[in-house]
């Protein structure tokens, strides 16, 4: 989450009256994460969190993503819930943007991530695939590996700046992990960015899972890959197969993964290490000038993506 446009005490609380949740009592810009405009939203009757959808969002794939959120609610997930306005609709204007309020949830997300986290992430991940097969409705990754040469031409220029020959050797990285990508994998509704700030703990499970503005339908395999990416490296970049063999034990008690999918691995790592190095790569070369939004080191995958390149099979995940 972060926030990029501004909204003025009046321009909320004429929004405000297009629902049925009170007036405002207290409002606050969210700074963490890098996407839309988030802002924690008191008001008479509760606690909500207000987006507004920015760079990254296509408006077209909004109701989409909300309903897919309502869809999971329904059925026992425990995400964010749109909130409609008085005449029906989930998505309004505001400040020049398309937003939408959804319900806030209670908990914390890890500040260090402990191996006791993994093992219910991999559970809540599984649910989350299994729960997602009765949303009829598909959205293509639009992140996925066919936009990565597009992601990496628009930061080429620029990435040497950021380290001596990189856009060099992310141009050979990213040939071999297109050349090698497995095809007719298991697939369905993925969240595509289940990082620990978007994952809420409460005295010890998991209390909610939010921010999914990046679920596509795709691999499953694919998310699991990204969840090691964001969960099982420590702060020297290490590997941490303890917390990877928890995270992957969870998500087996309820979806077991065929010889197919734990086979591809170490090259579905390798694509989501690539994946968010490029996005961070732009962003870090972009961000634009008082953004209330903190760029991340893109460098931090580089780390990782260089670890997954070296990974010999499943075996390097703890399986």
């Amino acid at each position: 989450m972060a926030v990029y446009t501004e909204v003025t005490d009046e321009a909320l609380a004429e929004f405000l009256t297009h629902y049925n949740i009170g007036s405002m009592v207290a409002f606050r810009g969210i700074a963490e994460g890098v996407e839309n405009s988030n802002y924690a939203l008191k008001t008479t009757q509760g606690d909500f969190i207000l987006t507004l959808y920015e760079k990254r969002v296509d408006p077209a794939d909004l109701p989409w993503f909300l309903g897919l959120m309502e869809h999971l609610a329904a059925h026992g997930l425990s995400c964010p819930l749109p909130v409609r306005a008085r005449d029906g609709k989930n998505l309004n204007p505001l400040a020049g943007k398309i937003a939408a309020i959804t319900t806030f949830l209670p908990g914390v997300w890890p500040r260090r991530v402990l191996v006791e986290h993994c093992e219910p992430l991999g559970a809540a991940l599984a649910r989350l695939h299994l729960t997602g097969e009765g949303f009829a409705p598909k959205r293509a990754n639009a992140l996925g590996p066919d936009a990565w040469n597009d992601l990496l031409q628009k930061s080429a220029p620029q990435a040497d700046s950021v380290q001596a020959g990189l856009g060099r050797e992310l141009d050979s990285m990213l040939h071999g992990i297109v050349a090698n990508w497995p095809r007719g994998l298991p697939s369905g509704h993925i969240h595509a960015d289940l990082f620990p700030d978007n994952v809420f703990f409460l005295d010890g499970e998991i209390s909610g899972l939010i921010d999914f503005y990046f679920a596509c339908t795709d691999i499953y395999a694919y998310d699991i890959a990204i969840c090691l990416n964001a969960w099982c490296f420590e702060k020297d970049f290490s590997f941490n197969v303890t917390k990877s063999r928890a995270l992957l034990r969870g998500y087996m008690a309820h979806r077991a993964l065929s010889e197919a999918e734990t086979a591809a691995l170490p090259v579905l790592a390798q694509g989501a290490a690539m994946r968010f190095l490029l996005t961070r790569l732009y962003d870090w070369l972009n961000t634009p000038p008082g953004a209330m939004v903190t760029p991340k080191d893109p460098l931090d995958y580089y780390r990782r993506l260089r670890f997954h390149n070296a990974a010999k099979g499943a075996a390097a995940y703890g399986l």
